[in-house]
Parts: structure tokens; C-alpha cells; sequence
């Protein structure tokens, strides 16, 4: 699984990836977490509102950080 935390580095951003990163440590799921600062990548996918969460090319939060619930949902778990 490849999860994209998107965002610039902000305080939001970094909460995010932890909450992914919790969320993975927790479920088990074997996963990669890249974390993506470049304006012209993240616009790529579609995205104009940071943070975002990406997890296998799809798009699952974008704008806010998601809960830790909302996390695991996403992993299966």
C-alpha cells in the first residue's frame, strides 16, 4: 500500500502523517508513507487544499486531518 501525505509542512501536515502512521502501526498493513511538499506534484492529483491523504492514487482527505478512525477505515481495518 502507498500512502502520499500531502501539504507544505505546516503543523496540519505533520499531524496528518502521524495519524497515517499510527493508523499503519496499528492495522498492521504493510505500507509506504511518502510525504510530498512540491506545489506542482500535489496539484498534480488533483489537489488544492493541504493537508490531503492519498492512499494508492486514490484521494481520501483533503483540506483537513483526518481522524484516527478515518485512518483505519482506509486500511481496511
Amino acid at each position: 500500500m502507498e500512502i502520499k501525505i500531502l501539504g507544505p509542512g505546516c503543523a496540519k501536515c505533520g499531524e496528518a502523517e502521524k495519524i497515517m502512521q499510527a493508523a499503519v502501526a496499528e492495522s498492521g498493513v504493510a505500507a509506504t508513507i511518502e510525504k510530498i511538499s512540491d506545489f506542482q506534484q500535489i496539484a498534480k492529483l488533483g489537489v488544492f487544499s493541504t493537508p490531503a491523504v492519498v492512499i494508492d492514487g486514490v484521494v481520501k482527505c483533503v483540506g483537513k486531518v483526518p481522524s484516527k478512525a478515518e485512518a483505519l477505515a482506509w486500511l481496511g481495518r
